[in-house]
């Protein structure tokens, strides 16, 4: 399969412009962006609050050495 050249792209945009109008197109982009920075968001938030719950129960997995 081939790359996505500027000839394609024309056409995609032409399509997207004839399916919903010069008037949606800002706002259809405006919520895909949001949309990404949310996902992002709460990606690095499951992160955070994975590291956080590791730090407050005192996973045995990171002590030098076993209690007993």
């Amino acid at each position: 399969m081939g790359e996505v050249g500027l000839p394609e792209l024309m056409v995609i945009l032409l399509v997207l412009l004839i399916v919903f109008g010069a008037k949606r197109i800002p706002e259809i982009g405006s919520s895909l962006g949001r949309a990404v920075r949310e996902f992002k968001q709460g990606l690095a938030g499951e992160s955070q609050a994975e590291e956080k719950e590791q730090r407050s129960t005192g996973s045995q997995d990171d002590a030098p050495f076993p209690e007993h």
